[in-house]
């Protein structure tokens, strides 16, 4: 039976190009960010002053339910440092 599953569409796993796909619908910028004024604006200053200081951002948690948008700020804000991210997730 379990023969029967293995060239299956739907994986856990994304697969590279699917990845790429979309990292290209991923807004970029703060300015591209829809909503969340406010935080934009801070998040906006923070950036701009750790560039400033030459130092790296101080460490920021986003909570919120799923799909509102934290792990894009989240690569946003590593992009506008010049940084690498690497996102993981977890349940409890």
């Amino acid at each position: 039976m379990a023969a029967e599953f293995e060239d299956r569409l739907v994986t856990k796993d994304i697969a590279p190009e699917e990845m790429q796909f979309e990292n290209k619908l991923r807004p970029q910028t703060f300015q591209e960010f829809i909503g969340q004024k406010k935080l934009k604006e801070n998040l906006t200053i923070f950036v701009e002053a750790a560039k400033k200081r030459n130092e790296a951002l101080d460490h920021c948690l986003f909570y919120s339910p799923p799909g509102l948008g934290k792990t894009t700020l989240a690569h946003i804000i590593a992009k506008e440092m010049s940084s690498n991210l690497r996102s993981t997730s977890g349940r409890f």
